[in-house]
């Protein structure tokens, strides 16, 4: 397949570049569902007369529907974007890219969508559809699912859909997350996809981190228990992750403990703790909830970030070990090869 992209390249560079093109149309309107011409050409930053004569050809073959609420894509489009993926990332050179940070790092799979999540909302919701892919393909009946909370993991609950596979599983949250805003809480996002895929579901009414007079009071608890004991035994993790920073701010970390977060080369969060440079765990809040040593045991270890921003932070959590499967976007996945 390689070498017959690189002969296209040479010989018809054009043809490239349409089938790019069309390729990003079709997905843009698979991603966002039901969409307006208007909107679609803002997003593609293609002019709306341009966009007109594409959509034109692709309805005409069968691969768009229109009606008076906009553009969607249809069952012949849907099959044509599944079959072109491992084409198109390999003509963008993203195939390349996955395997480089495979190697890099030593996980079983990495899986890379194109843009940046920082400013592109389409490149949001592709990763969060690349999420729910991966989850799919490594979900089992009746699992235990953990998941963590934020603005991807909310994107990929928003992709899932009923499933046999996953009908007998439970989503249960990470750990605990008032205090936050409540459609971000893991809590929230385990049940809509326990509903999103007829799955079940049990969550966690605690702090997302506690002093530890009041963590050993809620942990004794024995409804609490019975869910974190849950948690602990999942067989899958999904999660994502955080600048340090950032994520300070979010969980209203103390001035003095953000202090030393920065003193001890703080760049990443997840579950709650704090990585370094070299992977090392610097800080720990105490939660309520899964915690670093049990991942240990976790059979699958799904993380999902994106963003130019973050991109040394992924670099950090990878570089602690973990991780089985990572999900992350072109511009994120450009800074990570930048710390290797």
């Amino acid at each position: 397949m390689r070498e017959i992209l690189d002969i296209q390249k040479q010989l018809l560079p054009d043809l490239m570049d349409v089938m790019k093109k069309r390729y990003s149309i079709l997905q843009h309107i698979l991603v966002s569902g039901v969409v307006g011409r208007r909107t679609l050409a803002s997003s593609l930053d293609m002019t709306e007369r341009v966009l007109r004569g594409e959509v034109d050809f692709l309805k005409e073959q069968g691969l768009l529907e229109t009606d008076a609420s906009g553009m969607k894509i249809s069952e012949s489009g849907r099959r044509l974007l599944e079959a072109m993926e491992p084409i198109i990332k390999m003509a963008f050179g993203l195939t390349d890219l996955e395997e480089s940070i495979r190697k890099a790092f030593q996980i079983s799979q990495v899986i890379v969508v194109p843009g940046d999540s920082d400013t592109s909302t389409f490149a949001k919701k592709e990763l969060g559809r690349a999420g729910a892919a991966a989850l799919r393909k490594y979900v089992s009946k009746d699992d235990i699912i953990a998941v963590t909370g934020g603005s991807t993991m909310a994107q990929i609950a928003n992709n899932l859909a009923i499933s046999s596979k996953m009908k007998g599983s439970w989503f249960v949250p990470a750990r605990g997350g008032l205090g936050e805003s409540v459609d971000m809480q893991a809590n929230t996002i385990a049940s809509i996809m326990a509903k999103k895929t007829g799955g079940k579901y049990r969550l966690l009414h605690v702090p997302d981190h506690l002093g530890e007079e009041a963590y050993q009071s809620l942990i004794q608890d024995p409804q609490i228990q019975e869910v974190v004991n849950a948690v602990r035994s999942c067989r899958i993790v999904v999660h994502g992750i955080g600048d340090a920073m950032v994520m300070a701010r979010r969980r209203k970390v103390d001035a003095e403990t953000t202090r030393t977060l920065q003193a001890d080369g703080a760049l990443a969060e997840a579950f709650g703790y704090y990585f370094d440079r070299q992977g090392n765990v610097v800080h720990k809040m105490p939660t309520v909830g899964l915690r670093l040593e049990d991942l240990q045991r976790v059979e699958v270890v799904i993380g999902v970030a994106g963003g130019k921003s973050k991109g040394e932070a992924i670099a950090s959590v990878l570089r602690h070990g973990q991780e089985d499967v990572l999900v992350t976007d072109e511009a994120a996945a450009l800074e990570i090869m930048k710390h290797v």
